[in-house]
C-alpha cells in the first residue's frame, strides 16, 4: 500500500521519498537542523569570543537573550504567514535571509556588533514553527505527533552536533595558520553558506500540501484558509483560545530551556569542571545528540496516549514528560562531580526532549483551521522561556543557582499543562478524520 499523494499520510514510510509526505519529512528536518546549526554555531567558540571581545559575565548574559529574544516575534509572524502563503515560500525566504547574518557574525568586532548580529541570527528560529506545521498537515491524526517530533528532534539534533563539529572547524582553520580571531569567524561561513543552500533546495524539492501548494488551492477553493480575510480571522481565534497560552508555558518550560543549556552548556563545563573548550563541547553536545530519538518518543507516546484515552491522554503525557524534566534538571544542578553531571544532564536532555514532543503531539488539535498560528504562538512560548532563563545568568546568580531555580519552575508548569481540556465534539471530529484517511488508504 503507497501513500496517496493527495491525501494526509495515515504512516511514515521512513526510507521513502517517493510521496510528498515523505519528501517534506525529509526536507524539514534537515532543514531543521541546519537551522540548528546555524543558530547555535556560535556557542561552542564562545570562550574565544569573550577573550577576544574582553566580554563580561553580564555582556554574555544579553548576548545569550539576543539569540533567543527576536525569535518569539518571528515565531508569531512566520505562523501567521504559513498560514497565508504556505510552508514552501517560508521555508526557502527565511533560510536564505537567515543565512546572512550567520555568515556576517564573522564581521563583528566589539560587543556592541556581535550583539547585533547574534540578535539578527535568531530570525532563523522561526524555521521550527514551519517544520511542525508542515508535517502537521501533511499528517494523519494518528502519527502526526511522531511525525512532529521526529522533524523537529533530528531538527534539534543540530544542537549537539554543533557543539562537537564548530570546535572542530575551528581547530581546521587554525590548523592552515589562521588566528584565534581569524578561526572562528572562518567557521562560522561553514553552516551560513549550507542554510543559503539549502533555502534554494526546499523552494523546488516541497509542496505546500498533499494536494499542492497554496497558489493552486486557493483558485479551486476560495474559502481555503489560507485566504486574506480567513487567515486574520483564524489567527485571532488562536490566541483568543486559552490553551494555547497554556502550551505556550509549557513549551517555555521545556523547548525554553534546550535552548537556554545550548547557549551556557559549554561554558559551565569549562569553568565548574575545568575542562577544555573542545572537551566541553563534547560533554554539551550529548545533550543535544539525545534529539535523534528522545523528542520522537515524546510524539510517539503522545500518540498512543491519544489513541488510547483520547486528546486529554496527550495532555496527560505532557504533564508527566515536563514532571521529569524538572526533576532531573534540580538534580543536575547540584552535581559537583563530572561524571554524576553527566549522567543527570543526559537523564535530563531525555525529558526536555520528550516534552517538546509531546507539547507538538496536541498542538494540531488545538484550533484546526489555524495550524500555524498556534504553531507560531507555541513556538514563541520556547523562546520566550529561553529569554526569561537568560535573565537568571546575566544576574547575581550563579550557573548552579540559576538551574535549580529552573528546575522547580518548570515541576510547577507540569501541572499548569493538565489545564489544558478538549471537548466531546473536537473529540470526534479527530477521530472521524482519520477514519475517512484509513478507509481512503485502504481503497
Amino acid at each position: 500500500m503507497t501513500i496517496k499523494p493527495g491525501s494526509k499520510a495515515t504512516r511514515i514510510d521512513l526510507f521513502s521519498i517517493s510521496s510528498p509526505q515523505m519528501r517534506t519529512f525529509h526536507f524539514t528536518w534537515f532543514a531543521f537542523f541546519l537551522c540548528f546549526f546555524g543558530w547555535f554555531g556560535i556557542a561552542p567558540l564562545m570562550v574565544y569570543v569573550r577573550e577576544e571581545l574582553h566580554l563580561t559575565k553580564e555582556q554574555i548574559g544579553n548576548i545569550i537573550i539576543a539569540s533567543v529574544a527576536i525569535t518569539v516575534l518571528a515565531r508569531l509572524v512566520i505562523g501567521w504567514l504559513c498560514d497565508k502563503i504556505g510552508p514552501r515560500i517560508s521555508y526557502s525566504a527565511l533560510l536564505i535571509i537567515g543565512s546572512l547574518p550567520v555568515m556576517g557574525i564573522g564581521l563583528a568586532d566589539s560587543y556592541i556588533s556581535f550583539l547585533i548580529a547574534r540578535l539578527a541570527i535568531g530570525i532563523i528560529g522561526a524555521s521550527f514553527v514551519i517544520t511542525q506545521y508542515h508535517t502537521s498537515v501533511m499528517f494523519a491524526p494518528n502519527v502526526v505527533g511522531t511525525a512532529n517530533a521526529t522533524t523537529a528532534g533530528w531538527g534539534n539534533l543540530g544542537g549537539g552536533v554543533t557543539q562537537m563539529v564548530m570546535p572542530i572547524l575551528f581547530g581546521f582553520f587554525a590548523a592552515f595558520g589562521f588566528t584565534t580571531a581569524l578561526s572562528w569567524r572562518f567557521a562560522m561561513i561553514v553552516p551560513g553558506a549550507a542554510l543559503f543552500l539549502m533555502g534554494i533546495a526546499y523552494y523546488f524539492g516541497t509542496q505546500d500540501t498533499p494536494g499542492g501548494n497554496f497558489s493552486d488551492i486557493k483558485e479551486s477553493h476560495p474559502k481555503f484558509h489560507g485566504g486574506k480575510k480567513n487567515s486574520l480571522a483564524n489567527f485571532a481565534s488562536a490566541i483568543a483560545d486559552p490553551r494555547v497560552w497554556i502550551l505556550f508555558v509549557a513549551y517555555a518550560a521545556c523547548f525554553g530551556i534546550e535552548l537556554t543549556i545550548n547557549n551556557i552548556a559549554a561554558l559551565y563545563y569549562v569553568d565548574r569542571f575545568e575542562l577544555s573548550p573542545a572537551t566541553a563541547g563534547l560533554i554539551a553536545g550529548l545533550f543535544g545528540l539525545m534529539n535523534i530519538f528522545a523528542r520522537t518518543l515524546g510524539g510517539v507516546f503522545g500518540d498512543r496516549f491519544g489513541s488510547r484515552m483520547g486528546l486529554q491522554g496527550r495532555v496527560t503525557w505532557l504533564a508527566i514528560t515536563l514532571a521529569g524534566q524538572g526533576l532531573f534538571l534540580v538534580l543536575f544542578s547540584q552535581m559537583n562531580v563530572l561524571i554524576l553531571a553527566i549522567a543527570t544532564m543526559i537523564l535530563f536532555s531525555l525529558f526536555v526532549q520528550m516534552a517538546e514532543g509531546a507539547t507538538f503531539s496536541v498542538v494540531p488539535f488545538v484550533n484546526r483551521r489555524a495550524v500555524g498560528a498556534v504553531s507560531g504562538v507555541v513556538g514563541a512560548g520556547g523562546n520566550a522561556g529561553a529569554v526569561a532563563a537568560g535573565f537568571l545568568f546575566r544576574g547575581g546568580y550563579s550557573y548552579q543557582e540559576a538551574l535549580l531555580m529552573i528546575g522547580i519552575a518548570v515541576v510547577a508548569s507540569a501541572a499548569v499543562a493538565l489545564l489544558v481540556r478538549f471537548t466531546v465534539e473536537e473529540n470526534s471530529a479527530v477521530e472521524e478524520e482519520l477514519n475517512l484517511l484509513l478507509r481512503n488508504e485502504s481503497v
